[in-house]
C-alpha cells in the first residue's frame, strides 16, 4: 500500500509543477483524494527541495517526544481510588471512572502534577500493580482412553444437502447414525435412514452388533429417540432397556454437554466439511454411496490427529482389533431392572389417583390427589415401593415385564414394539403441546 501512496504523492508534485495555477480543489478532483490530503502534502512540498524524492515518503507516526513520567503520588492516588471508591460509588471503578475522579483531586491540581489523560495509561498502572484480575489458565485434562472397541459413541447427523420432501418431512429428510469407537477413533458404522425413530434406531444398531459384536459401553446424548421425552424423567426407555439387556453399559450425556461425546462430535465436523459439502448428495441412495466411499477414506486413508492414532489413519494405527462378544441366542427381557434397582422416581398423583411411569399408569389413590410420591424400584421382587413423606404406602408390580427368557429375534420384535409405542406417545404429546402453545 505504501508503494501506491508514493506514486500518488509523486503525481501530485508533478501536477503542481505542470499546472501551477490549479487550486487545491482541482488537484484533489484530478487525483480523487480528499482536499485535506492535498493541502497537507502541498505544504510539505513547499518546505522541501523540488528534486528531493525523500519528501515523497510518509512520516512515521511514532511520537517524537517520550510521554511524561507519571509521578508516584499519582500512581498511589489511582490505586486508592481503585481500592476505595470515593463518594459512595458502589462498584469497582474502571480506568475512565478513575480518570474522572483523578482530575477532580484539588491537591494534585494545586501542585501542578501531570495527570494522565488516557484511560489506557491508567489501565497499564492498574495492570502493573495487579489490580486487573485475569482468569487463571484452564488446565485441560485429557479424557481417559478406553480399550480398543470397548466404548462406542453414537449420534445422529443430518445430511443437510438433501432437500425436504414437498409433502413429507420438512426437516432431517435423510440422517446418518454415526458410530465411532472412542479408543481408536475408528468409524464403526454409518447407516443411512430417511426415517430414524426409536424403533428404527434399535433395528439399525442391532445390525451393527451382528457385524461387529457388542461393546462394553455406548455413550449418546439426550436425543428423544434415545432417551424419550422429558416427561419420562429418568425412567429407562425401550432403547436404553435394549442396551442394558445386552449387558452394554449406558452413558447418557447431561443436557448441553456435547464435550462429553467428543469423538463422534468431532467426526461430525469432518463428515460435514470433507464429505457432505464436497459430494453434496441430494437423495438417500447418493448418501449411501457417499458413506461407503467416505468410511473407507476416513478409516484407511485420511491421517487422524487423535492421540491414539498419531497422525495415521485409524485402521493403520490399529490394524488388529479385538473380537467383541457376539449377540446371545437367548435374552432375559427383564434384565434391565438390575441396573435401576433402588432408583427412585418422583411423580405427582393426578385427580384420578394415578401416576404415570413410562407409558403405564399406576393407581395410588384419590385421597393423595395433588401430592408427590416417590416410587422406588425393587428389582428382586419386580415392584415399585411407593413412598409418601418417607413412609411406605403401597407396593405395585412393575408393568410391561415379560417374565421369561426369549430368543434373540423374538426379543428384538418385542423391544421394537415397545419402542414404537413410546415414540407414538412422544409424537402425540409434541403435537398436543404445539397445538396448545400456538
Amino acid at each position: 500500500m505504501e508503494e501506491q501512496w508514493y506514486v500518488d504523492r509523486a503525481r501530485l508534485r508533478d501536477l503542481r509543477q505542470q499546472h501551477p495555477a490549479w487550486t487545491y480543489a482541482q488537484l484533489a478532483e484530478e487525483l480523487e483524494y480528499s482536499l485535506s490530503w492535498v493541502k497537507k502534502w502541498c505544504k510539505r512540498f513547499n518546505r522541501a527541495d523540488p528534486n528531493d524524492d525523500t519528501v515523497l515518503h510518509g512520516l512515521s507516526r511514532r511520537r517524537k517526544n517520550p510521554p511524561p513520567n507519571i509521578e508516584q503520588v499519582v500512581v498511589k492516588r489511582i490505586l486508592e481510588i481503585r481500592d476505595n471508591p470515593p463518594e459512595g460509588l458502589n462498584r469497582t471503578p474502571g480506568p475512565e471512572t478513575i480518570k474522572y475522579y483523578l482530575h477532580r483531586d484539588k491537591t494534585l491540581q494545586q501542585n501542578g502534577t501531570y495527570l494522565p489523560r488516557s484511560g489506557c495509561t491508567i489501565w497499564k498502572i492498574l495492570n502493573q500493580h495487579q489490580r486487573i484480575l485475569r482468569p487463571q489458565k484452564r488446565e485441560h485434562t485429557p479424557l481417559p482412553r478406553a480399550e480398543p472397541m470397548a466404548a462406542w459413541q453414537i449420534d445422529f447427523k443430518d445430511v443437510t444437502t438433501v432437500p425436504p420432501e414437498p409433502e413429507g418431512k420438512r426437516m432431517h429428510a435423510v440422517e446418518v447414525l454415526n458410530v465411532v469407537d472412542s479408543g481408536t477413533s475408528i468409524l464403526v458404522d454409518n447407516p443411512v435412514h430417511a426415517d430414524y425413530n426409536a424403533e428404527t434406531a434399535i433395528e439399525t444398531l442391532m445390525n451393527t452388533f451382528r457385524r461387529w459384536g457388542c461393546p462394553q459401553q455406548i455413550t449418546f446424548d439426550r436425543d428423544p429417540r434415545f432417551v424419550g421425552s422429558w416427561s419420562g424423567r429418568g425412567f429407562p426407555t425401550a432403547f436404553v432397556r435394549f442396551l442394558l439387556c445386552l449387558n452394554i453399559k449406558v452413558d447418557i450425556c447431561p443436557p448441553q454437554r456435547p464435550d462429553l461425546n467428543p469423538f463422534v462430535e468431532r467426526y461430525h465436523r469432518t463428515y460435514e466439511y470433507e464429505g457432505i459439502q464436497i459430494y453434496r448428495p441430494t437423495t438417500e441412495a447418493e448418501v449411501v454411496e457417499m458413506n461407503a466411499h467416505f468410511a473407507y477414506h476416513y478409516n484407511y486413508q485420511r491421517p487422524n490427529q487423535a492421540i491414539t492414532c498419531g497422525n495415521q489413519p485409524p485402521r493403520s494405527a490399529f490394524p488388529q482389533l479385538p473380537k467383541l462378544p457376539t449377540l446371545p441366542d437367548l435374552i432375559d427381557p427383564d434384565r434391565w431392572l438390575q441396573y435401576v434397582d433402588q432408583k427412585c422416581f418422583k411423580r405427582r398423583v393426578n385427580s384420578s389417583g394415578v401416576v404415570k411411569i413410562d407409558k403405564h399408569r399406576y393407581y395410588i389413590g384419590r385421597s393423595h390427589h395433588g401430592r408427590y410420591v416417590v416410587l422406588k424400584v425393587d428389582a428382586k421382587n419386580k415392584q415399585f415401593l411407593v413412598q409418601l413423606k418417607g413412609k411406605l404406602i403401597k407396593q405395585l408390580p412393575i408393568k410391561g415385564l415379560h417374565d421369561q427368557i426369549m430368543p434373540l429375534e423374538d426379543y428384538l420384535k418385542f423391544i421394537q414394539a415397545q419402542a414404537f409405542s413410546e415414540w407414538r406417545h412422544y409424537k402425540l404429546n409434541v403435537k398436543r403441546y404445539t397445538r396448545v402453545t400456538m
